[in-house]
């Protein structure tokens, strides 16, 4: 009768924890990404579109062509009169005086007054670095890069009054975690909490 040996699963174990330490490169981690739907396919291709619409020109079938249009690109809000006046007039301290002339009129207008908002992105992310540090909650290293890109047009009686833009053509961040106590250092923050 053959005798069952207590250190063979440790043995098994060992080795494989050998086995992912030699191949602690990225490559066995996971990805991911995130897209905002849009026409887009670039940040430089949104800011093309937003750079042709001209102020007091542009009207609402010109912004549909450019990509500006709720009706028929994703991810385009519109924002009503008392949105704009959100967006511009956060608190108190921001007087009607004190915004664009040409929003301030626009406001005036109500609800021939309003705004299309877009937010196109694209964001990919991978996690890098030693396979068992990760696996085993000790050093997790995360890499995010992509784009993004906001636009706000006010429009006045269908004629785009004001626009203004911001984004990031280029994102590149790395991002690095790291836990002392590896996988218990969850159950450890989890019992110290029950426990109070």
């Amino acid at each position: 009768m053959k005798k069952h040996n207590p250190f063979r699963p440790l043995g098994f174990g060992l080795f494989c924890l050998s086995v992912l330490a030699l191949c602690g490169c990225g490559s066995s981690l996971p990805k991911g990404e995130a897209k905002t739907q849009s026409q887009w396919q670039t940040f430089d291709e949104a800011k093309a579109a937003y750079d042709s619409i001209r102020l007091f020109e542009t009207n609402t079938a010109d912004l549909r062509a450019l990509g500006f249009d709720p009706y028929t690109a994703p991810n385009v809000r519109i924002l009503s009169y008392l949105d704009i006046i959100q967006v511009f007039s956060p608190n108190d301290s921001v007087k009607p005086d004190d915004l664009p002339p040409s929003v301030h009129s626009c406001i005036k207008s109500r609800e021939l007054c309003l705004a299309y908002e877009a937010t196109p992105s694209v964001s990919s992310s991978k996690r890098v670095g030693n396979v068992v540090l990760d696996l085993l909650k000790f050093k997790r290293e995360r890499i995010r890069t992509g784009w993004s890109f906001n636009a706000l047009v006010v429009i006045d009686h269908d004629i785009v009054v004001y626009k203004i833009w911001s984004g990031m053509p280029i994102i590149d961040e790395l991002e690095t975690r790291k836990n002392p106590l590896g996988p218990i250092q969850d159950s450890v923050g989890t019992s110290m909490q029950g426990g109070m």
